[in-house]
């Protein structure tokens, strides 16, 4: 229940526009730049909701806090089928980021610390990010098989019947939202410990400053923010099948549901390696995959006709940015971080660290628009680049302080 709900509540907002970007950006007739402003309302409100929503998640039970978030993004769904307008748009990201972060992410990440106990923590991570990948591809492979039932490969130029076709695609997808938040609420047990119920009133201002004292938090401020810069940029990974490989549009999102099949690989395989040595080691290792995959696509090597090679780069740009993705939270052990806090030291890392859902998006938009083609493609991943080789540093800092 843990893994469905973990990545369920993210398919409207995201993985749907990640796979089906070129419909995506079609059928709501929005620029790259446009739909990076829906993305960054998204992150100023989930910006605020983050320290709040940790608070919330040391004082009540995972089940309930995640259900509500999960039956409210799915009524969110439904107003998107709807096709609305530009701005009616951007105020429905900005509703998603309070369901999704204020009443779901603090309550996830602890419920999954206290799931993985004092030994398992890469386990823990690693099957919930590795088994989220494999949910995100299920509903990839579900949405492609319906966009695709409804349009036809001779009629992917009607722009009308691809958008009825996405339009079902987003029925659908609400409406099984909707029912694993039920299935949550009913199913999701996680055991009431003296950790997650006698300490559930610990928050305070001394315990908020306690946190903030410890060097491994403002370490995983950075980590993660390096770290989720790279896995927003894998919402462009179909858009560049689609522009710059030449992919049609159903092929593209195929490109992009091979890339969430390669999630769930890496979440379990790297969670299961970091339980026996280090995690921060493995962490270090996913920036410097990200950095070489990074350089590669920004390098113009790939062009039409290219697939094996593409595909390869992916794989590459794949597993470091997943890597780094599952064991940023999985390294909260290692850095002496208390359990009882981890509500709220959550929410204070997740405060600066997803500070890229506020920028990531416009400027992915503008460097895309700005230079459209292949060229924006290009200066993208040199930004990729940069942003990994900070990460990279920060963890190796990060290792050398609590190696001991």
């Amino acid at each position: 229940m843990l893994i469905l709900a973990g990545e369920t509540v993210f398919i409207l907002p995201f993985v749907l526009a990640r796979i089906f970007r070129p419909t995506f950006l079609s059928v709501f007739e929005l620029t790259n730049t446009e739909i990076g402003y829906c993305f960054s309302i998204y992150g100023i409100i989930a910006f605020i909701s983050y320290v709040f929503g940790g608070v919330i998640a040391d004082r009540f039970k995972p089940r309930k806090l995640m259900a509500i978030a999960l039956w409210f993004t799915g009524i969110g769904g439904f107003y998107l089928a709807t096709i609305p307008s530009y701005p009616m748009l951007k105020i429905l990201y900005g509703y998603w980021g309070f369901t999704t972060i204020f009443l779901f992410w603090a309550p996830m990440i602890k419920a999954t610390r206290i799931w993985g106990g004092h030994k398992d923590q890469g386990k823990a991570y690693g099957l919930l990010d590795g088994g989220r990948g494999l949910v995100a591809a299920l509903f990839g492979v579900l949405g492609v098989f319906v966009f695709s039932l409804f349009l036809p490969e001779g009629a992917v130029t009607d722009a009308n019947l691809r958008k009825e076709s996405f339009i079902y695609v987003l029925l659908i997808t609400s409406t099984l939202v909707c029912l694993i938040g039920l299935l949550v609420y009913f199913n999701l047990k996680i055991p009431d410990t003296e950790t997650s119920v006698k300490e559930q009133k610990t928050y305070s201002f001394h315990a908020l400053k306690n946190v903030i004292k410890l060097p491994s938090v403002w370490l995983l401020m950075v980590i993660i923010l390096c770290a989720y810069l790279g896995y927003k940029v894998t919402d462009i990974f179909s858009q560049f099948a689609n522009e710059v490989m030449k992919y049609g549009e159903v092929d593209a999102a195929k490109t992009g549901t091979f890339l969430l099949f390669i999630r769930p690989i890496v979440g379990v395989s790297i969670g299961f390696l970091a339980d026996r040595s280090k995690a921060s080691i493995y962490l270090i290792g996913g920036f410097a995959l990200s950095i070489i995959a990074a350089a590669f696509f920004a390098s113009g090597w790939l062009v039409p006709g290219k697939d094996l090679l593409f595909l390869s780069t992916i794989f590459i740009a794949a597993i470091g940015i997943y890597a780094a993705r599952v064991l940023y939270f999985a390294v909260m052990q290692e850095g002496a971080i208390p359990l009882h806090l981890t509500g709220t030291a959550v929410g204070v890392i997740s405060f600066i660290g997803y500070t890229p859902d506020i920028f990531a998006g416009p400027l992915i938009g503008y460097l895309l628009d700005g230079s459209p083609g292949k060229a924006g493609h290009q200066h993208v991943f040199w930004a990729l680049a940069l942003f990994s080789t900070v990460g990279f540093i920060a963890s190796l800092v990060f290792w050398k302080m609590y190696k001991k």
